[in-house]
């Protein structure tokens, strides 16, 4: 099993890497609340030159699948850039949420523009690194909160070589059971890339993303582990800092 985990600090993911004991990290570019241009700084430039693999994790401003021209436009325009920049540093992936339309339109519009984004890529040679469309928590018009509207959006993208995150947090929230969430994935899409190994701080199906450590949320840890053996891709951990060693050593025991 390969370990890694969200680093706070873009300035230092090295530090953070060896204070914790991991196998790759997983980095924004950018402030992921801002539409910034990514920029590679010394602390890029370090872990790009190091044995420490890495995972973007792309910017929460970007919906691909919003019907609103001024967040749709600026959204393909930030995975593109996030991705070449990603490619710049070495990255195995870059991580993307699914994204929603708003209440009263239609999923299927949401769906349309996922595809276009891939196609009008695919136009140029493609992205500079693998796009890994991760499912999300909450949201009714969400393109990849349920499994079913994760196969709806497969049948657009997944001939474009997109990949899968499978976050557990999210899962948990929106809804889908763990036992056996890493077979019903690889039915829809064949594969798992990366799964985000998160607790979760709140009951099944309450459509709320907050994190919880491994062993203190609510979800039965041995799920956990079993979700991560199972889906045999890295896992990254998203918990809270305070607890993310303990997490990590957790993981190293199984």
């Amino acid at each position: 099993m390969r370990i890694g985990a969200h680093v706070r600090n873009s300035e230092n993911p090295l530090g953070e890497a060896e204070d914790l004991d991991v196998d790759l990290v997983q980095l924004f570019l950018t402030d992921p609340q801002k539409w910034n241009k990514p920029v590679v700084g010394s602390g890029l430039e370090a872990v790009r030159d190091s044995a420490v693999d890495i995972v973007v994790h792309s910017s929460y401003v970007i919906n691909v699948a919003s019907l609103n021209n001024r967040i749709r436009i600026p959204s393909r325009k930030a995975v593109a850039q996030q991705a070449d920049v990603a490619a710049e540093i070495g990255a195995l992936g870059l991580v993307v949420h699914g994204g929603h339309v708003r209440d009263g339109e239609d999923p299927a519009e949401g769906v349309a523009n996922w595809r276009k984004l891939f196609e009008r890529q695919a136009e140029s040679g493609g992205f500079a690194v693998p796009i890994w469309i991760e499912n999300t928590a909450g949201g009714d018009s969400a393109m990849a909160r349920r499994f079913d509207a994760i196969a709806r959006l497969w049948d657009a993208v997944g001939e474009f070589g997109a990949g899968f995150c499978l976050d557990t947090c999210h899962a948990w929230a929106g809804g889908e059971d763990l036992v056996d969430a890493v077979e019903r994935v690889r039915a829809i899409t064949g594969r798992i890339d990366l799964v985000h190994l998160n607790n979760s701080r709140d009951e099944f199906d309450s459509a709320r993303d907050r994190h919880a450590n491994l062993e203190s949320g609510e979800i039965e840890a041995e799920v956990l582990a079993a979700v991560a053996a199972a889906a045999d891709a890295p896992v990254m951990l998203e918990t809270p800092a305070d607890g993310m060693k303990d997490d990590v050593a957790y993981l190293r025991s199984l």
